[in-house]
């Protein structure tokens, strides 16, 4: 390979595609598409009817660095709760866009709780299941009416798992007539994409502007998602939001996710994003909102909490210390960040190494803001600390944890307090 060529793949790998253009959306005081940040949007497992506990767990979603959050409309008693679960966030200091989530009959609710219709921000509608044979143009028509009437957005969700099975039907008859019949998986990407543009189309005719759309195909498989993302980003340019549905429970669903969205916005393709993991009972539901975050942070994409990078550990860093100063200030970084946030703006772009010996601990830590490098085994007991790439103390003995941390947050203060910017 020459230099030319070779210096052309480097850049090629270098950072993400730019972002493919998207018509704006307005989602309540959050904006997607048009070159708007990339949204974490999350969504709540509580029975909405039960307020107290629907508001408690938005609450946490929206604290967590949610910026948009779902909600299950599917009966009277759910949507008749929305607009107290509204009032009570607005209480709270919490004004998060609470999206619709409505399945069969969400023209009724709608139309018989207009509260609830002004509450929500967005109405999600699967074009698979809003109405079936005569009846499925009347109330996909009812539900844009009212978002049209109440200045809404919609979001318009084909799903692989309630696929409109009348267009499914007609691709598929369609395909086995063809010389050329492509498999059954493509012809269901073909249906999932379809579905979401041809649904689209009509809400346009009956008068919702491109403006308040946005479109999501959710399919289970990882290189299906790819797929049918790709296809659908190229045959519009509606806002598009990202999610592998059923993604699973723990690194399953973990890695799933990452994998599917990370090559999607790689190429420049999505606008909002959501980790549809499955939680341990009882589990933290805002694990969805931290993974999101981690992977647009990792990726270069926001920046929403100071990064710590730490090594592994190997059989030179026997010694525990290093394990424990990483999830310390991690956890310490975590629980300090809604503080942070309104002290210290532009915190979240912290970069701090803790590394556990001498290998690449020196050199790690001098390419973060602020770094330390604890021996490892054999090592003499000492570890020095580098700020802005410069070597400046040398801690030793069993108060090494505790001098470190109290040096981050000078670093903090110094760097991103109210008299750090007075300064410049």
């Amino acid at each position: 390979m020459n230099e030319t060529v070779l210096t052309a793949a480097l850049a090629d790998v270098a950072g993400p595609r730019p972002r493919r253009y998207t018509v704006p959306v307005k989602v309540g005081t959050v904006e997607v598409g048009g070159g708007a940040p990339i949204v974490v949007q999350s969504m709540t497992n509580t029975d909405t009817a039960d307020i107290a506990a629907t508001v408690g767990q938005v609450a946490a979603l929206a604290r967590a660095g949610s910026e948009l959050v779902r909600i299950t409309v599917d009966r009277d008693e759910a949507a008749a709760a929305v607009p107290h679960i509204r009032e009570r966030l607005d209480i709270l200091g919490i004004d998060v866009p609470l999206v619709g989530d409505f399945h069969y009959i969400g023209h009724k609710l709608l139309t018989d709780h207009p509260a609830c219709a002004e509450a929500l921000a967005k109405y999600r509608i699967n074009p698979g299941n809003v109405g079936f044979k005569d009846k499925k143009d009347r109330q996909f028509g009812q539900i844009v009416e009212l978002a049209i009437k109440h200045g809404k957005a919609v979001r318009i969700g084909a799903n692989w798992g309630s696929l409109d099975q009348e267009l499914l039907t007609a691709l598929m008859d369609e395909n086995a007539s063809s010389p050329q019949p492509l498999d059954a998986r493509a012809v269901m990407r073909e249906a999932m994409v379809q579905s979401a543009l041809l649904s689209a189309q009509r809400a346009e005719e009956i008068g919702l502007a491109k403006d308040r759309i946005i479109l999501s195909a959710k399919v289970s498989g990882v290189q299906d998602l790819i797929a049918v993302y790709r296809t659908l980003a190229e045959r519009g340019d509606y806002a598009i939001h990202l999610g592998l549905t059923e993604a699973g429970m723990g690194s399953k669903g973990l890695v799933a996710s990452s994998a599917a969205l990370g090559i999607l916005l790689q190429e420049g393709i999505g606008d909002t994003v959501r980790f549809s993991l499955t939680p341990e009972p009882g589990g933290d539901r805002t694990l969805e909102v931290k993974a999101a975050q981690e992977l647009l942070q990792t990726m270069g994409f926001r920046a929403f909490v100071p990064l710590v990078a730490a090594c592994p550990g190997c059989g030179r860093t026997t010694s525990t210390v290093f394990q424990e100063l990483a999830r310390d200030i991690q956890n310490w970084i975590s629980s300090s960040m809604p503080d942070w946030k309104t002290r210290y703006p532009g915190v979240e772009m912290l970069n701090v190494a803790v590394m556990g010996c001498i290998v690449n601990g020196p050199g790690e830590s001098k390419h973060a803001d602020i770094g330390i490098s604890l021996p490892g085994t054999g090592e003499v007991p000492t570890a020095p600390v580098f700020v802005d790439g410069k070597k400046v103390a040398t801690l030793r003995g069993a108060g090494i944890a505790a001098e470190f941390k109290d040096m981050v947050s000078a670093y903090i203060e110094r760097r991103y307090g109210v008299c750090a910017d007075a300064a410049e």
